[in-house]
């Protein structure tokens, strides 16, 4: 009987031990250096062209993997043989290639995964805060080191991004977030309660979430992805990951590193398949406790009230977390005292990066009539550059080429068939609408990869639909104001979109740059001062907008690490009473 209670008391301790920090990460952790991948890096390109072809060349089957264990097509559950769904993901530079075939999850292996959470969470738990800061040290090194070239050539492969942007998302910003991550964990871990009085010890546990965190990861960032399911599972959660289709290969590539770096089974159950069955699925049970969120604004409503509706039936235990961080129309303002050319590279940049794929993409402009036409020129030439000058036209074939794909242009394929069809007909409704002119692109082509050329459309109206609607592709609308309506196009701006993630202001004058960081206070929850509106560093820039853009929780800072943790307040009291009366208590 004394071995089991000193048994147990081991245990106990071990799991307070969990929400607790008695450790220092290492001093070292800094952002991670990115590689140029210039002309002179001979020996970084040889390893990521390896690399590609290694994958180019085979068709990976992608399980699902549940409680650690793989499960494919067509394997058993118990005594029950069934065929699980199989549906491809294409490489969006030649959408003939099949870069995965993706096992899908049915209903009763989202079911099993729940369970698989919920067994492994009194382990995860267990385990201390060193320990697991010690998985994701050691991931991000995996990352940066030995899986370097394999993780750039399935996101560059998988999900149609340039050895840059690939570089930037799935290596850097990927490793990042797991390092400082632990950084900010540990000093939350460190704010105590500031007072005791005598005889008194007041402490504060971070307790994880009594359920599970959902994931829902989106296919243009590798590094959202791990963010959305390492910082939950940092915190002692235990995590269903739903990946995208579309970059499920990276995606599975990133859970065998975390493997490897030692993460135990059933923390996080690797789950693609349809959205909604296993939404509704992973939404109706008790043990659901936060939705860990980046995509769609609509999908995000959609969700939002789901879970609304759970609770109001009392379905769960808890209120659950919602985070998420969803779309945009961001913004260039450009002023008549701005650098004309600094700002029409900014916006080249932030408009046609990856496609314009990106949430904070560069997708409305506002110039003054005074600098309309140098900008225009400058911008429209940059764009027209002919030939193999231009690195801004999508160039399918050459020796630099990979699988459809351009190594070292600057312009890709959008991400799939349903995002290029989108893209079309907007281009289609902008050639017809008498508002709107059409300055440069509106050029597409299926026939090898999913490609639309960057466009540049002008508008007459501030208020038009295409300064309003997110497009999530190469196309950027701009609109001509009057140099003396600058504090009216301030208020345009603001009102005249549901989004509030990102924007920038260019100027030299610093009372219009003051007044538009103050009248744009609530038109973006990251705003840039002669910089484009894209590429937030993890510890640099805190990244998340509000309004209909999310939550604003602020991946890449120390403040989202609060949403997956439940705090529990402890006093010790080490005086007995004396007597059950205060001394106002007399006679």
């Amino acid at each position: 009987m004394a071995r089991m209670l000193r048994t147990n008391i081991h245990l106990i301790s071990r799991r307070n031990f969990g929400s607790f920090s008695t450790i220092k990460p290492p001093s070292h952790i800094k952002n991670e250096t990115v590689k140029s991948f210039g002309p002179e890096d001979n020996k970084d390109w040889d390893l990521l062209r390896s690399s590609i072809m290694k994958l180019k060349g085979s068709s990976l089957e992608i399980p699902l993997v549940i409680n650690g264990e793989r499960i494919y097509s067509n394997d058993s559950q118990g005594e029950v043989k069934f065929q699980r769904d199989i549906v491809p993901q294409y490489n969006p530079a030649d959408n003939k290639q099949i870069v995965a075939n993706v096992t899908q999850s049915t209903r009763s292996d989202v079911r099993n995964a729940i369970r698989s959470a919920m067994a492994a969470k009194q382990k995860w738990n267990n385990f201390s805060f060193y320990d697991r800061a010690s998985v994701f040290l050691k991931a991000a090194d995996l990352i940066s080191t030995k899986y370097r070239y394999d993780l750039l050539a399935a996101t560059m492969l998988g999900q149609g991004k340039n050895v840059y942007q690939a570089e930037i998302d799935c290596i850097t910003e990927l490793s990042d977030f797991f390092r400082f991550n632990i950084k900010y964990a540990s000093e939350l871990y460190k704010q105590q309660p500031i007072e005791s009085t005598p005889g008194i010890w007041n402490k504060a546990e971070y307790r994880p979430l009594e359920g599970f965190v959902y994931a829902v990861s989106p296919f243009n960032f590798t590094a959202i992805a791990g963010n959305l399911v390492g910082a939950p599972a940092l915190m002692g959660n235990t995590v269903l990951w739903k990946p995208s289709l579309s970059s499920t290969l990276s995606n599975y590539l990133l859970l065998t590193i975390l493997e490897e770096a030692g993460l135990p089974a059933g923390v996080i159950n690797f789950i693609p398949g349809d959205p909604k069955s296993i939404t509704d699925e992973t939404l109706s049970s008790p043990h659901f406790n936060a939705l860990h969120f980046t995509g769609s604004t609509d999908v995000f409503k959609e969700l939002w009230a789901k879970i609304q509706h759970g609770v109001t039936n009392n379905s769960y235990r808890d209120y659950p977390r919602i985070v998420g961080e969803t779309g945009g129309k961001n913004f260039h303002l450009i002023h008549n005292s701005a650098n004309i050319s600094d700002s029409v590279l900014q916006t080249i940049r932030g408009s046609f990066e990856y496609q314009g794929q990106k949430c904070s993409a560069t997708s409305r402009v506002y110039i003054p009539k005074s600098k309309s036409k140098e900008f225009l020129t400058d911008l429209l030439g940059l764009l027209n550059e002919p030939g193999e000058k231009s690195k801004l036209l999508p160039r399918n074939t050459g020796s630099s080429s990979i699988g459809g794909g351009d190594l070292h242009g600057f312009i890709g394929p959008v991400i799939n068939e349903q995002s290029f069809n989108k893209l079309t007909k907007v281009i289609e409704q902008a050639k017809k609408d008498p508002d709107l002119e059409i300055l440069y692109g509106g050029k597409y082509d299926s026939t090898q990869g999913w490609y639309v050329s960057p466009t540049v459309i002008k508008t007459k109206d501030p208020y038009h639909e295409f300064m309003r609607r997110e497009f999530f592709g190469p196309i950027v609308t701009i609109y001509e104001y009057e140099d003396a309506e600058f504090e009216k196009i301030c208020s345009i701006i603001d009102d005249s979109t549901k989004y509030g993630l990102t924007g920038s202001i260019f100027a030299r004058d610093r009372e219009a740059i003051n007044y538009a960081q103050e009248k744009l206070k609530y038109s973006a929850g990251n705003f840039y001062i002669n910089d484009k509106c894209t590429g937030a560093v993890v510890a640099q820039q805190w990244f998340g907008g509000a309004r209909m853009s999310g939550t604003n929780d602020k991946s890449g800072g120390p403040s989202i690490l609060n949403r997956f943790v439940s705090i529990r307040n402890i006093k010790e009291n080490f005086y007995p009473l004396t007597d059950y009366r205060y001394p106002s208590n007399y006679e």
